[in-house]
This record gives C-alpha cells, structure tokens and sequence, in this order.
C-alpha cells in the first residue's frame, strides 16, 4: 500500500519533491507512458523518483539511473 493509500500497481511511482497525483513522464526510457505520484521515500532522498517495478529481479535489472523527467 502506497503512502496516500492505493494499492502499488504499474504506472505509480514515489517522489518526495512532487504532490500527490502528479503525472511525469520519462520519455526517454518509457516513451509515452505517464506515471502518477502515489508513494514517498525516506526524507533523505530529496530529489529522486522510485519506479514500482513487478519484481525484485526488474528492479535490480533497472538499477540506479539519472533520467530525464517531464512533469505534466
């Protein structure tokens, strides 16, 4: 369960420096899909965006990556 209540699910993603139901994109890697801000992190990561992904492996094959984020 997300920290504003919803289920995780694909498409949402975690970010502190957003509100609540924003909608980015990451076209460079998702072309048009468009993600919604449902979740937070730790304060510490300030300026990040966590991905749900469907399983451990998918994320670890993802990793660690400095993205191009346009907030709609």
């Amino acid at each position: 369960i997300t920290a504003n209540g919803t289920l995780v699910r694909d498409g949402i993603v975690a970010a502190n420096w957003l509100p609540f139901g924003a909608r980015v994109r990451l076209p460079d890697y998702f072309d048009d899909k468009v993600f919604v801000v449902t979740d937070r992190m730790h304060r510490r990561h300030s300026e990040r965006l966590d991905i749900w992904m469907p399983t451990r492996e998918a994320a670890m094959r993802w990793g660690v990556r400095t993205v191009r984020v346009e907030v709609l």
